[in-house]
């Protein structure tokens, strides 16, 4: 088979134009906002001062529509869900702290009310969220407490008509909670709903902390979580309640509600599944953060290899001194990282549009791979964000490590993104879950036990009866490595052969969970964790080859086949011990995958100035002193 040469130059706006996608409109609206908008790096500016630019720069961006986008028309909003995703996605090419701050108020605190009130939450609170008229917080995490949501310690129990929140112990403090330490007015606050002396499960109340002067309310006592290693520029608190009295109508009421004489009512009669579906809805935080991960490395890319196309260090024999760029070793730090950005960029984008397209009344199962989706790519967008970036700082060597040059900032701010809106081991857990809840529309609890249980049960039959891969890699893999490495049916049918041997060889250590379900799923956990990662790299490697079909420019489109090439090869070359010990490669030939991937390195070494242009960025983001003219 012989692969097409990438034409000498191609156009980064026909790569743009594949990559800007279903909301290609919206994100040229957004560019051009971002370019006449002032904007500089907080590099030099103390707590209070940064704080005080984030709020004046979300005051500026409540101005435009795009807060709006994901709210109904009937309140204010455009009603586009995947557009205001979109919008907040771009935002991380700028300062991550508006990026957050703009996420709590808007996708956090607005989405809860939108998502888990009802009509009388809508017409009192929306379209004052919406204007910035009304800050918020989304008080979820505790002290004790973070991703294991199911046992926040906060109760709110309803006595004499109403409720009365209280923090019962230091443990149930609210925690790390934006917009809490200086600007909010009001929370979000989950608890445990008590009603009869009964628990019904966490809910969500909406309880005021300020009054109009800006001091905390009665009952409320607020601290200041004070210096963080990022995102300074928003205020994170803590929250404390002490018998803080709200009305009936403070529960947002979709999922559950109380009546006047303290009757407990929902349309999920279980609360497991209650509590499941209740935290489904509020995904669009997690899908935003995965962008808003991608935009960051995107920048950073942008940024180094702009640097190593005009850094020079040591000389030819010729005597000419040699652009850093174009060393094999530059080019292996770089460009596999570009090429799974690229990859992630297509995998988001379909996310989004599944979020997007989704109806409220779409079956669980739907729901669910909806959820464990959002889940995988939030973790495989952080981790790589984390890891690209650090990459792109040690790229531009002492230069990189100078806060004007914005990489520290950006190494700082995107740490925690890795263990915010779910922790990411925590996330991929949960995909491997989804993995089975998309077999059984009734599976409830995502417990050790019931997660084996579902498992033997299950999932082992029904991998059993998926028709085999192995058969056609077998007759992919005839013919010379070069021929075999850049087939990409051959690539696509390598990483659904690994996934289905994971889950299965998953399913294999969970057969003993009966006897010592804990024991047994904790030792199995790498196993289950694997099992997460594997399935998201598909799901990846689909939507990069899905992304490619959409391309109408013949060059843009040689140039992206090298690119998902290249993705492809590096993370299998990641993967090449287990590839090598299930036998799914030779020895030569996993050495052959190494040297296929310093083969594309060069190839794509002459289009990585292209490739990072065509994401487009606004040049007032990529103004860094060492990028000298």
């Amino acid at each position: 088979m012989d692969v097409p040469e990438v034409p000498s130059k191609v156009d980064p706006d026909a790569l743009t134009t594949v990559l800007d996608g279903r909301w290609a409109e919206l994100r040229r609206g957004v560019r051009a906002q971002m370019a006449e908008a002032e904007f500089r790096d907080p590099v030099d500016l103390g707590i209070e001062a940064h704080r005080a630019q984030v709020l004046d720069q979300l005051r500026a961006l409540a101005a435009t529509d795009r807060p709006g986008l994901g709210f109904d028309p009937a309140y204010g909003g455009g009603g586009d869900v995947g557009g205001s995703v979109t919008s907040f996605e771009m935002l991380g090419y700028g300062d991550l702290s508006l990026m957050v701050k703009a996420g709590v108020q808007w996708g956090l605190f607005g989405g809860a009310v939108q998502l888990l009130g009802t009509e009388r939450h809508h017409e009192r609170y929306l379209r004052a969220i919406i204007d910035l008229d009304l800050l918020g917080c989304f008080a979820m995490t505790e002290h004790g407490h973070g991703s294991d949501v199911q046992h926040l310690r906060t109760t709110a129990t309803f006595t004499d008509g109403g409720f009365v929140v209280n923090t019962p112990d230091a443990m149930a403090r609210k925690e790390y909670i934006g917009n809490a330490a200086r600007d909010g007015r009001m929370a979000v606050v989950f608890a445990q709903l008590v009603t009869g002396g009964e628990s019904r499960g966490v809910h969500a109340f909406m309880v005021p902390i300020r009054d109009d002067s800006g001091a905390p309310v009665p009952g409320v006592s607020i601290e200041d979580c004070g210096p963080k290693a990022g995102l300074n520029g928003v205020d994170n608190g803590r929250l404390g309640f002490d018998n803080v009295r709200v009305p009936r109508e403070a529960l947002l009421n979709r999922f559950g509600d109380v009546a006047e004489d303290g009757t407990y009512s929902s349309p999920i009669e279980s609360d497991s599944r209650r509590f499941f579906t209740m935290l489904g809805t509020l995904i669009r935080g997690r899908v935003s953060v995965g962008g808003s991960a991608g935009s960051a490395t995107k920048r950073a890319l942008a940024l180094a290899i702009r640097y190593g196309e005009q850094r020079r260090q040591f000389m030819t024999p010729d005597g000419d001194e040699v652009v850093i760029l174009d060393y094999l070793g530059h080019q292996r730090k770089l460009l596999p990282a570009l090429a799974k950005t690229y990859a992630l960029h297509f995998a988001q984008e379909e996310l989004v549009s599944k979020l997007h397209d989704i109806d409220s009344s779409a079956p669980e199962e739907e729901q669910r791979e909806l959820e464990a989706r959002a889940a995988g790519l939030k973790a495989l967008n952080t981790w790589h964000a984390t890891a690209t970036i650090q990459a792109a700082r040690e790229a531009c060597g002492g230069a990189g490590y100078l806060a004007e040059n914005i990489l520290p900032g950006l190494k700082a701010d995107t740490d925690v993104f890795t263990t915010f809106e779910g922790d990411n081991t925590v996330l991929l857990q949960l995909v491997a879950k989804g993995l089975l809840t998309s077999y059984k529309q009734d599976f409830e609890d995502l417990s050790p036990l019931a997660t084996a249980r579902f498992f033997t049960d299950q999932v082992v039959h029904a991998f059993l009866e998926r028709t085999s891969v192995r058969k056609a890699l077998e007759s992919l893999t005839v013919g010379s490595d070069a021929e075999v490495f850049f087939r990409r049916e051959w690539q696509l049918r390598l990483f659904e052969d690994r996934e289905e041997h994971v889950v299965e060889g998953v399913a294999k250590r969970l057969r003993k969970a009966a006897d010592d379900p804990f024991g047994v799923f904790n030792a199995a956990q790498d196993h289950v964790l694997r099992a997460g990662r594997v399935h998201v790299e598909r799901v990846v490697l689909s939507a990069f080859a899905a992304g490619i079909e959409r391309c109408e420019d013949p060059d843009a489109r040689t140039l992206l086949e090298r690119v998902c090439d290249l993705y492809a090869l590096s993370a299998i070359e990641e993967d090449l011990a287990w590839f090598l010990g299930h036998g799914r490669l030779t020895a030569s030939r996993a050495k052959a995958v190494t040297s296929a991937v310093n083969r594309l390195c060069a190839e794509l070494r002459p289009h990585a100035r292209t490739l990072v242009d065509a994401f487009a960025i606004p040049a007032q983001f990529l103004a860094a002193p060492m990028l000298v003219s």
